[in-house]
């Protein structure tokens, strides 16, 4: 079987992505393909961890901008990533691969606590670990989470699923004209602004200088495609990479 170039990595899902074109809640042909292509690339032996937003339940910022206190708001926004987290699981467990929910706020009737050496056991066991709940903190995103989740376990790379091939200095759904970036620094985003990571999340991984790859989900077979080195998507990283 081929090499991989990496053996641990973060999969940052946003809830939009498993919401497909109806906008809202879990589409089934969606979830259904996102893990089809996971398990795929835990045949390689690849170990997997997935962190996944709730935007397509419910988000905290937008609560909090119609007048509900935020940090309620933000709790509202974690319970999504629950259910969600949930459903990716049922679906990952179809394709008979061995999954645990890991929750930073405690519900132990369907999911584990969140524990730093048991999530790495996990996965030195090769299951599929789903960290819900955000980081159990409001005021910070689930990209955040997936930066710090990172750095805990020691993933090699966060793969960061979008609906676009890569990052580009303007919408490329606008502007025909985008230019698209194969590769980024991390000071060049945070200067950019540029919509990869929030810049809480963006700072974290330059601190510790894990590298980002931002890809289209969209495509089947491009979560194999990158963990075995092919030059899709942008690739963000520090200068001791270069």
């Amino acid at each position: 079987m081929e090499e991989t170039v990496y053996h641990r990595i973060v999969l940052k899902l946003s809830g939009e992505a498993l919401a497909g074109s109806q906008g809202y809640g879990i589409d089934p042909e969606i979830i259904d393909s996102i893990a089809k292509q996971i398990s795929e690339v835990t045949d390689y032996g690849v170990e997997i961890a997935i962190v996944v937003g709730g935007g397509n339940i419910w988000r905290g910022v937008a609560g909090s901008q119609q007048g509900m206190d935020r940090a309620t708001a933000d709790y509202m926004g974690m319970l999504a990533t629950v259910i969600n987290a949930l459903a990716l699981q049922d679906a990952l467990e179809k394709y008979d691969v061995e999954t645990r929910v890991m929750s930073a706020i405690e519900m132990k009737e369907v999911a584990e606590p969140y524990i730093r050496r048991r999530a790495i056991r996990h996965l030195e066991k090769k299951r599929v670990v789903i960290f819900a709940a955000g980081t159990g903190n409001p005021f910070f995103s689930t990209d955040t989470t997936a930066a710090l989740r990172a750095a805990e376990i020691e993933a090699e790379v966060i793969l960061k699923a979008t609906k676009v091939d890569g990052v580009y200095d303007s919408d490329p759904k606008i502007n025909p004209e985008a230019k698209k970036y194969k590769e980024l620094r991390y000071i060049d985003v945070l200067r950019k602004g540029l919509a990869i990571l929030d810049s809480t999340a963006t700072s974290l991984c330059m601190d510790n200088m894990l590298p980002i790859v931002v890809f289209d989900l969209q495509q089947p077979g491009n979560i194999r495609r990158v963990i075995m080195g092919e030059p899709i998507g942008t690739f963000v990283k520090g200068d001791e990479h270069e």
